[in-house]
């Protein structure tokens, strides 16, 4: 005979714990369970049977595996957090009994400090699984950057997430890894792509954020405290890559002027490179040749007369006519002196650096407005190769030039549809011609968006959509690919119309016409009697069609009798062909319905609605848009 178990020692009654228990079990508090449960990495769980696991009991509880929380005995930060309770009462008494020297003495030397490198690297064991890890721990520090300070955001951890995100936004622009941007109504999208893993954070707007009351900002300061030393982990990884020291310095003088990302310097290491970097500086090194040996053969030509006098040296067998008309270059001073923005993308070779999509905006020199987004437009704009970036003073130091009238500018950022007229000082309105509109002549002017679309579009768009106070584009998320039959703003609307036709036309049913084959033959003699009424109604139609046929002949010999013409009705034929086509499909489509099992056609049913559904809805869509560009006609004529 078995051995009779006692109740609750197998099963889902060994294997979970609640956290009562749990917390007894460490004789800690609550607060340093969750603690020390966030820092680990450790979730409540969910048994099968609640019931069991809570050994008969119904009410709601927390569980947590048995496992789990007998790892946590061994943990290092737990003996931190007993060491903590201990001073916390020694303190305590010091204060009570008004020794504040004794006190600050305790505080300063005898508090114990948590670290929390271990459990870093306990928990990512490899540099990829760091990397995966980087979305949530980015979108929250990018938080913490951008509230208020207040009696539950200390003014140190506001600042050491600010310091984090710029460094972080360094080297995203030092290695060129950013890919995708996208403008949401939570904030601003950015993906950067590092050793082939793709990480994605969420950015806030500069607006003033309130902070809610009903947010547990200790929970909060938690995971703040451990993704902030993860990401000291991976952001030293990241620079030695690159050849660069971390931390790089900081500028607080400049800070506080509004330099932003300008306040911080990047300095190479002084030690022999690493094999990434050497590799980086060998691939320079080609493209710097490669450059080399595609310039203008008489630009190099012009650089010395050492080509001249070898080519005097060798003997010729003609020599070239001395008297051939030399052509000299036109003076400047009727010319244009402004650069103007096609030029510089027209003299690149292209297998230059600006012909990567990495290198996008290196070829120009932008000035951004002050009513414009300073820190995303600088933010991308330098990951993507432009290295000469001005604005207004109004919106801080760091800029490339404060003077919205310097020559060198070729795109300007402006977010307001007019442009007022700029004033120029007397030195510069001879040289530079403005317009009535304040406008100057070779430069191009465009809203924010444009810069977000060309780096998902991977190449330069027209300008002219996107000119002040003209209706912008569609912004759409890079990351959703437009399904097949669905509406898509970027397509014109006749080649939906066409798409939608075809798609109509085909009827596929996703492979549900295989069904037929496998109905059971019990189902085929339950529905003998449906097929039987079917073709007994397709005889009455073909009875009343050849009635039809015979009337119509009469009709004909009638009038031919009266000397008048006949009448043709091929239309109406034509209708009644294509009315017996669709009948046809709908006839085929029950018999399929006919051979399913139940359970299958209710999903087919499914899908038909589903997919119902979205036509309906693209093609709402479809007209709202025709009826915008009707509108378009109108108002332009």
């Amino acid at each position: 005979m078995a051995r009779i178990k006692k109740k609750g020692t197998s099963g889902n009654a060994k294997n979970f714990i609640t956290r009562t228990q749990a917390v007894r079990k460490l004789q800690v508090s609550l607060a340093d369970f969750r603690r020390l449960c966030i820092f680990k990495g450790i979730y409540p769980r969910e048994p099968r049977n609640k019931k069991k696991a809570n050994k008969g009991s119904t009410a709601p509880t927390t569980f947590y595996y048995t496992k789990d929380i007998q790892y946590l005995l061994h943990e290092p930060v737990l003996h931190k957090f007993r060491e903590h309770k201990a001073f916390a009462k020694k303190l305590q008494k010091a204060l009570g009994r008004g020794e504040y020297g004794d006190a600050k003495r305790l505080e300063e030397n005898s508090k114990p400090r948590v670290t929390l490198d271990h459990l870093v690297k306990e928990r990512y064991p490899s540099f990829t699984d760091a990397l995966r890890d980087l979305d949530d721990a980015l979108s929250l520090l990018f938080l913490f950057a951008n509230l208020p300070t207040n009696h539950n955001l200390p003014a140190a951890t506001v600042s050491n997430c600010q310091r984090i995100c710029n460094e972080w936004q360094h080297y995203v622009i030092r290695a060129q890894v950013l890919r995708k941007s996208f403008l949401s109504i939570k904030g601003i999208y950015y993906q950067a792509e590092i050793q082939g893993q793709d990480v994605l954070w969420l950015v806030p707007y500069k607006f003033a954020q309130t902070v809610p009351a009903d947010v547990d900002f200790r929970i909060m300061h938690t995971f703040v405290e451990f993704y902030t030393t993860l990401l000291g982990f991976v952001m030293f990884k990241l620079y030695t890559n690159e050849g660069l020291v971390y931390p790089p310095k900081f500028d607080e003088e400049a800070d506080a002027r509004g330099a932003g990302l300008r306040a911080f310097r990047l300095e190479n290491k002084s030690i022999a490179a690493l094999p990434e970097a050497e590799e980086q500086t060998k691939r320079q090194q080609r493209e710097f040749n490669k450059r080399v040996a595609t310039l203008n053969i008489s630009a190099i030509a012009e650089n010395g007369e050492a080509d001249k006098e070898e080519e005097e040296t060798q003997p010729t067998e003609e020599q070239p006519d001395e008297n051939i008309d030399a052509f000299a270059p036109a003076t400047t001073k009727a010319a244009d002196v402004l650069p103007q923005p096609g030029a510089a993308v027209a003299t690149t070779d292209s297998d230059s650096d600006s012909s990567k999509p990495e290198n996008l905006f290196g070829a120009f020199t932008f000035f951004l407005s002050r009513e414009s987004p300073r820190e995303p437009l600088e933010f991308l704009l330098r990951s993507f190769g432009c290295k000469r970036i001005g604005w207004d003073a109004v919106l801080g130091d760091g800029s490339f030039t404060d003077n919205e009238s310097d020559p060198s500018i070729t795109h300007q950022i402006v977010d307001r549809p007019p442009l007022n007229k700029v004033t120029l000082p007397e030195s510069q309105t001879a040289a530079i011609p403005f317009s009535a509109g304040g406008r100057v002549p070779g430069r191009v002017y465009v809203q924010p968006q444009y810069i977000w679309d060309c780096v998902n579009a991977g190449r330069l768009l027209a300008p002219a959509d996107y000119a002040p106070g003209a209706l912008l584009p569609p912004h759409l998320s890079p990351w959703v690919k437009v399904a097949e039959g669905a509406y898509d703003p970027t397509a014109p609307l006749d080649e939906q119309d066409e798409g939608s036709e075809e798609e109509e036309a085909e009827d596929d049913d996703n492979g549900m016409t295989e069904d037929l084959e496998e109905g059971s033959d019990d189902d085929v003699e339950m529905e003998d009697s449906g097929i039987a009424d079917e073709e007994d109604e397709e005889d009455e139609e073909s009875d009343d069609e050849e009635e039809e046929q015979r009337r119509q002949y009469q009709a004909e010999l009638e009038a031919e009798a009266k000397g008048e013409k006949p009448v043709a009705e091929a239309p109406t034929k034509k209708k009644s062909k294509k009315t017996k086509e669709q009948r046809e499909e709908e006839e085929r489509r029950e018999m399929q319905k006919i051979m399913m099992t139940k359970k299958k056609r209710k999903l087919y049913e499914k899908m038909i609605y589903g997919n119902k559904k979205k036509e309906d809805e693209a093609e709402n869509l479809r007209k709202k848009k025709r009826k915008l560009e009707k509108e378009k006609k109108r108002a332009a004529a």
